[in-house]
């Protein structure tokens, strides 16, 4: 999946190679990548001040990851099968996850 920020210059998307991208739209360049996950990213979710993310993976995890220094906050585990879906409070400081 893909998340857009709240100002429409940065983009959020999630890889079939492990990995959570931050990309800047004005340019098409990469800004960011997220490594971590051991498994395929099908959906992340972006806070709206843009300084956290959130991501589900087929390794059955859900990272918070600070987008200023790249590194994940917090590994969640606990489901049994692939995150399908990822959502963060408007605040940054919830997280759902589903499977």
């Amino acid at each position: 999946s893909v998340a857009l920020s709240a100002d429409g210059t940065r983009a959020l998307s999630g890889g079939a190679d492990n990995t959570v991208r931050l990309w800047n739209l004005g340019t098409g360049k990469t800004i960011q990548t997220l490594k971590g996950h051991t498994g395929d990213v099908p959906n992340v979710a972006l806070s709206a001040d843009g300084t956290r993310a959130l991501s589900g993976s087929f390794d059955q995890t859900v990272r918070l990851w600070d987008l200023g220094t790249g590194k994940t906050i917090q590994t969640l585990k606990g489901h049994t099968g692939t995150v399908r879906s990822v959502a963060l409070s408007a605040d940054g400081t919830r997280a759902l996850s589903g499977g």
